[in-house]
């Protein structure tokens, strides 16, 4: 019964603006003819989604729904989604030096433990944050990268003659660490989609290799073959 009632209330979600709140739990106990646990369990399970949450002496709010975003070799974050009318913003979290894996000297030709940089950005639609973005490069692209401070990374590198291409993209779903968690302000118990890629120059020369983290409850994938 609670299954049902949930298809029901998740239908009637469309009709509600993120931010809004549901009636109270005995108004909707009383309007689908069901004793408060069963509607409790129903709304759970549209916590347990990521479109509810339940707001300690408020009620239960709606939450924003998923986002395209389309996956095109040439596409940037940036640009696809402001194309959406949504306001983006990428902040620069962390900046720092690292040494290649196996997997990733294999992926930009280079040797094992050959010094890379790494930059570690946010992402917030209408400032809400929703991805987390680790960006690996060679550690010889470091003066290029030496002046970015936020923004799209895909602008800044093409700024400087250095365009790229995403030639793959493995897409994920795991659960969230707790500083994921915190900073994309998600429960831990909503898997969060990872996506792993591969971007190369004009000439086919790989040059970044980015692992996305994302809130699922505000993004789709959809890919552009």
């Amino acid at each position: 019964m609670y299954r049902e009632l949930a298809d029901i209330l998740r239908r009637e979600l469309a009709d509600y603006q993120a931010g809004d709140f549901l009636p109270a739990e005995v108004q909707l106990a009383e309007r689908f003819g069901v004793n408060r646990h069963t509607l409790r369990r129903a709304i759970d399970e549209l916590v347990f989604e990521g479109s509810l949450l339940r707001r300690q002496g408020k009620g239960t709010q709606v939450l924003e729904r998923p986002l395209i975003y389309p996956m095109a070799a040439d596409s940037a974050y940036s640009q696809s989604l402001s194309a959406q009318g949504l306001g983006v913003e990428a902040v620069l979290l962390k900046r720092r030096y690292c040494f290649a894996s196996r997997e990733e000297a294999q992926h930009l030709g280079i040797a094992e433990m050959a010094p890379m940089i790494e930059l570690q950005t946010l992402r917030k639609l209408d400032h809400q944050p929703v991805s987390l973005i680790r960006h690996r490069y060679c550690a010889s692209h470091a003066p290029l990268l030496a002046d970015y401070t936020g923004g799209s990374l895909r602008q800044y590198l093409s700024e400087r003659d250095l365009p790229l291409t995403r030639t793959l993209s493995l897409i994920g779903a795991r659960l969230p660490s707790r500083e994921e968690a915190a900073l994309l302000m998600m429960p831990r118990h909503l898997p969060a989609l990872s996506v792993f890629t591969l971007s190369r120059d004009r000439d086919g020369r790989p040059v970044e290799l980015a692992q996305s983290t994302s809130r699922s409850d505000r993004f789709q994938y959809q890919v552009v073959i």
